[in-house]
C-alpha cells in the first residue's frame, strides 16, 4: 500500500512539472538584425519590446512564475552573422525549494562571424532548500563578441529569509573558433549557509556574480579596476585566452547589481537593459 502512495505521489509531482524552451535565431537584413524562425513551447516565452536601429533585444517571461523542483528550461540562441542581439529576463527568476529532483535549466549561446551578443539576465534568487542544475554552452566564431552576466542571490536578505539548504550546479562551457578556452563546474550543496560562510568561500555574502566579456584583455581588466574605489561588494577581474572575467561577491543584492552595471559600462561601454533600471 506505501510503495502505491509513493508511485502515486511521484507521478503526480512528475505530471506537475513546468516544462519550457525556447529556440531562435537573428539575421541580417539591408543592414539591420532581424529575428528568423522562433520556436517556444510550455511556459516559457520571448518578446521583442521595441525595434532598435540596428541591432535586437529580447525579454525572457517564465509565466510559470518560478523554477520549482523536476521543472526543466530550455534555451537555444543563435546570432547570425553580423548581427546584434541583446537578452535579459523581464523579472529576477526565483527557484523554490525542492522536495524531489532538482530543477534543470540549460543554455546554448552561438554567436557566427563578427555578431555580438549579450546576454543580461536579472538575478536568478535561490530560496531555501532549492535545487536547480545550470548548464551555460557558448560557441563563439573567432571575431565574434559576448558580454555575459550571472547573478545567483542565495536567499531574500530584504526579507529577512537566508538560504540554508539545498543544492546549486553551475557548469559554463565557452568555445571560440571550435576551441574550449573556458570550463568550469561550480557545485554547492548541503548546507550552502555555513558554506558562504566561510572566509574562503563567500565570507558571509549571499550574492555572487561573473561577467564574460569577448575580446577581452588587460586594458578592459584595468578599466574595471580603476573604479574599484566605487565597488559595494568584492571585485575580482582577470584576463587570458583572449577574454576578461570579472567576479562579484556582496551581502546582498542591490550591492551586486550596482557593482555588475559598473563593470558592464566599463567594459562596453552600453548601457545596460532598460529593464535593469526599474
Amino acid at each position: 500500500m506505501r510503495s502505491d502512495i509513493t508511485r502515486t505521489v511521484s507521478a503526480t509531482f512528475a505530471a506537475n512539472r513546468a516544462q519550457g524552451a525556447v529556440r531562435f535565431g537573428v539575421h541580417l537584413q539591408d543592414g539591420v538584425t532581424r529575428r528568423g524562425d522562433l520556436h517556444e513551447s510550455g511556459s516559457l516565452r520571448v518578446r521583442f519590446p521595441s525595434p532598435e536601429a540596428e541591432g535586437l533585444s529580447g525579454v525572457f517571461v517564465n509565466t510559470a512564475g518560478g523554477i520549482a523542483g523536476g521543472d526543466r528550461f530550455d534555451i537555444d540562441i543563435r546570432a547570425g552573422e553580423g548581427t546584434r542581439l541583446t537578452l535579459t529576463t523581464a523579472a529576477a527568476e526565483k527557484v523554490y525549494r525542492a522536495p524531489g529532483p532538482a530543477a534543470q535549466l540549460g543554455i546554448a549561446l552561438k554567436a557566427e562571424a563578427g555578431a555580438h551578443l549579450a546576454w543580461l539576465p536579472q538575478e536568478t534568487i535561490l530560496f531555501d532548500r532549492a535545487r536547480i542544475v545550470r548548464r551555460i554552452d557558448i560557441n563563439l566564431a573567432e571575431d565574434a563578441s559576448l558580454l555575459l552576466c550571472e547573478i545567483v542571490v542565495f536567499g531574500r536578505a530584504a526579507m529577512g529569509e537566508t538560504m540554508r539548504h539545498g543544492e546549486f550546479v553551475d557548469r559554463w562551457r565557452l568555445r571560440r573558433g571550435g576551441k574550449l578556452v573556458f570550463a568550469e563546474t561550480i557545485r554547492l550543496d548541503g548546507d550552502i549557509g555555513a558554506k558562504l560562510a566561510r572566509p574562503a568561500v563567500a565570507n558571509g555574502g549571499v550574492a555572487i556574480g561573473t561577467a564574460l566579456i569577448v575580446p577581452g584583455d588587460k586594458a578592459v581588466v584595468e578599466r574595471i579596476r580603476e573604479a574599484s574605489e566605487t565597488f559595494g561588494g568584492e571585485v575580482g577581474a582577470s584576463c587570458w585566452n583572449g577574454f576578461a572575467m570579472a567576479r562579484f561577491c556582496a551581502q546582498d543584492a542591490a550591492r551586486l547589481r550596482a557593482d555588475m552595471m559598473t563593470v558592464l559600462d566599463r567594459a562596453s561601454g552600453a548601457a545596460p537593459p532598460r529593464l535593469w533600471l526599474n
